[in-house]
């Protein structure tokens, strides 16, 4: 099965190969930049929503669609705040505002405005918060609006409110979906080009730090550079073709991935192909047998990240979703450059690549004594004190992972002087927080309704029934006392529906508001039948952002207990392939789950106690698992392949010893690197994406220094000291 994978990495070693492969991967860099479009020209941002478009959520808003069919799309609503009363002089400036809005001059996408200008004294004063500091009036753009062009019609708002000095005094935001959709493209406006300049940066920095040599701090990145041309042009054919969504989060965090993935593999290869290097001239014969040994781990590590990203298939949310093709395009671009670039391109470099520090043949070459090495003896020495101790520790981190709160507030996420966020939160100061986003709750009938007055009884008493439900404020759509006097748009055109409005007496994103709309679901049955209504023939639908969120809350859960399970049992199996066993995959499988559950646990601890979140992004288990688990077993790979090839020669203890000391500096700066480049997220504006960043960086330290430098050797010890299991392992350890 790795045959093939062997020659070709083989072939990349040769003088001839090596000129081949290197040609071939410039002539493709060159060629797809001409031909095919960047993936920045087809990125989109994924819907909270189902890949199905399924959810309860889901389906009522497509009955409301279908039943009140409107070419309004996101609602805009526009806060206009002053800490002490609002003025007549800044009335006037909202009225200037408001007749723009609704004149010919208006953006063109803007579908339609409240009409505040047309509105009499008394009616505008009703408008106003009870203290009158705070105004709130909305906008809806065009159905289907793209988000760039909606972001560009709140520019054009925010330059007329400048125009008339709106914000002389009096604070003015912009908030609701269209305001957060605008804000969130503003944010990742050049975004990756500075996430990409300050991971370059830092790689190379650490680079330099660690192996003191030019070459070798920069011929990484110019592989990583060549790599990431291919990818960006794959996913712009893939975005122009319509072959899979290219989500812009996945771009940008695919970015950090494929410098640090080939940074790290880079750091294998050039290490063992250092030490062949002082044990033969020929630089082309010592790139081959270089990739001999780590041909095999290269391959099985991208193979377990490759499936670790086809697992994210399976899931039903769209942004877990639409992570998979990018993210399996990426490995498999990375995982071929792994053994087919770097090897061509270093063996080509020869020992110029390690200048000042050129490495020379040496007879009896003999490794330094380093940490690693220290550390490998106490390894040795006390292996069962090291894992029990560690384990301890570990443990306390996992079991405080089951004290995590989540927030499913996108605006929680968004910076604190965000204009989105600040109008939101002025909202939830100054009116009922229920209003921000009201729950619309459509009563279907699969028959024509014939509104008479039982009808009209039973309405009234569905409205009461709904308003003695615990956690609704107020449900605010007027029923008429006469059928002859319905209001406008009460009964849908297929006379198959009517809707109301429902204030949530909780604010519309939060657990409790959550829990309410989960009560109403449950409760529908017993709503329509106390209400006068058949069962069979009339149904409740709700629909809104509450819930949206709780069915995102619901789809969160399932996604995690299936991909969690998935990932584990096949990357087990792989594991298994590799070292050809049985209970070591379980070992390493073990260490790496242990080692993620306390990275969230510690990470919880600091995000708590020493930063005051209240909670984390519902997103951050899913996103930190998949790229933990696959990018830890990267060095569970890498560690144990060492370990089985010194096997070979040695008792398995002194083996395990041999295997910590000869990698734990290759790892170990790989991990560094690896941290430190997903660190680099931290300085993104989302709280997301910070949290994400740092809870990697910790988890990959973790990993790197504490799993894998002493825990899972301790344990490799400890579970095979019998001498009744030398032979088993003599066994497993033969290719």
């Amino acid at each position: 099965m790795l045959r093939p994978f062997q020659q070709l990495a083989k072939y990349s070693s040769s003088s001839k190969g090596a000129k081949v492969v290197l040609a071939v991967w410039l002539v493709a860099v060159v060629l797809m930049s001409m031909l095919a479009p960047s993936a920045k020209e087809y990125e989109g941002n994924s819907k909270e929503g189902s890949v199905k478009g399924d959810t309860p959520s889901e389906i009522a808003a497509q009955v409301l669609k279908e039943e009140y069919p409107s070419n309004e799309g996101l609602t805009a609503l526009l806060v206009f705040h002053r800490d002490s009363k609002i003025t007549g002089q800044d009335r006037e400036k909202i009225t200037e505002l408001s007749e723009w809005l609704a004149s010919d001059q208006k953006p063109e996408y803007i579908s339609s405005a409240l009409p505040y200008h047309e509105f009499p004294a008394s009616v505008q004063d009703q408008m106003f918060s009870e203290d009158g500091t705070t105004l709130l009036f909305n906008l809806s753009l065009q159905a289907d609006l793209d988000s760039g062009l909606a972001n560009e019609t709140m520019e054009k708002i925010r330059e007329k409110a400048n125009a008339i000095s709106i914000d002389d005094g009096m604070q003015f935001e912009i908030t609701g979906p269209a305001g957060i959709s605008a804000d969130t493209i503003s944010l990742f406006r050049n975004a990756d080009f500075v996430l990409m300049l300050a991971t370059i940066v830092l790689i190379f920095i650490i680079l330099i730090i660690i192996y003191r040599s030019p070459l070798l701090a920069i011929t990484p990145l110019i592989i990583a550079g060549i790599v990431y041309g291919v990818v960006d042009r794959v996913l712009g054919l893939a975005g122009k073709n319509e072959w899979f969504a290219v989500d812009s989060s996945a771009v940008s965090i695919m970015l950090v991935l494929l410098f640090a993935v080939l940074t790290d593999y880079s750091l294998f290869v050039f290490s063992r192909y250092r030490e062949e290097l002082r044990k033969q001239a020929s630089k082309y014969s010592s790139m081959e047998e270089a990739m001999h040994h780590v041909s095999e781990p290269i391959t099985f590590s991208g193979g377990t990240v490759f499936l670790a990203m086809l697992t994210l298939f399976v899931t039903v949310f769209e942004p877990y979703n639409h992570f998979a093709p990018v993210f399996s395009v990426a490995v498999v671009v990375i995982l071929l450059a792994g053994l087919t670039l770097i090897p061509s391109i270093f063996a080509l470099m020869g020992r110029k690549a390690f200048w000042p520090f050129v490495p020379k043949v040496e007879k009896d070459a003999k490794h330094k004594v380093g940490v690693w090495s220290r550390i490998s003896k106490q390894v040795m020495k006390r292996p069962a004190l090291l894992a029990a101790s560690l384990l301890i520790v570990l443990l306390i981190g996992a079991i405080n992972f089951t004290s995590v709160k989540y927030s499913f507030n996108l605006l929680n996420s968004f910076p604190e002087d965000i204009s989105s966020r600040q109008g939101f939160e002025l909202l939830g100061e100054h009116y009922p927080v229920g209003q921000l986003a009201p729950l619309t709750v459509i009563l279907q009938s699969d028959k024509e309704i014939e509104v008479n007055e039982a009808f009209l009884q039973n309405m009234n008493d569905l409205k009461k029934g709904l308003e003695r439900e615990k956690g609704i404020s107020s449900v605010t759509t007027m029923i008429p006392n006469d059928v002859h006097e319905l209001p406008r748009n009460f009964l849908a055109d297929s006379k198959k529906a009517v809707r109301l409005q429902v204030v949530l007496a909780d604010n519309p994103y939060e657990q409790r508001a959550l829990d309410t709309v989960q009560k109403l679901r449950n409760s529908e049955k017993e709503l329509v039948k106390n209400s006068g209504f058949s069962i069979t023939d009339y149904e409740l639908q709700y629909a809104g952002q509450t819930a949206q969120q709780l069915d995102v809350k619901q789809m969160n859960e399932r996604d995690m207990i299936i991909l969690f399970s998935l990932v584990t049992v096949l990357l087990t199996v792989i594991l298994g392939f590799q070292t050809k066993a049985v209970l070591m995959p379980i070992l390493m499988m073990f260490t790496i789950l242990l080692s993620y559950f306390a990275s969230l646990g510690f990470g919880w601890w600091i995000f708590k106690h020493l930063m005051g979140f209240e909670a984390i992004s519902y997103r951050l288990p899913v996103y930190t698992f998949v790229f933990m688990v696959a990018l830890g077993i990267d060095y569970n790979i890498m560690l144990v392949s060492r370990i089985r090839e010194e096997a070979r020669t040695h008792p398995w203890k002194e083996a395990v010893g041999r295997g910590v000391a000869l990698t734990g500096g290759v790892i170990s700066s790989a991990g560094l690197i690896l941290a430190a480049t997903f660190a680099v997220l931290m300085t993104q504006p989302l709280q997301e994406l910070f949290l994400f960043g740092f809870t990697m960086a910790l988890g990959i330290l973790l990993d790197t220094f504490l799993i894998r430098g002493i825990f899972l050797p301790s344990i490799l010890i400890w579970t095979h000291r019998k001498d009744k299991e030398k032979k088993e392992l003599e066994t497993i350890v033969k290719i």
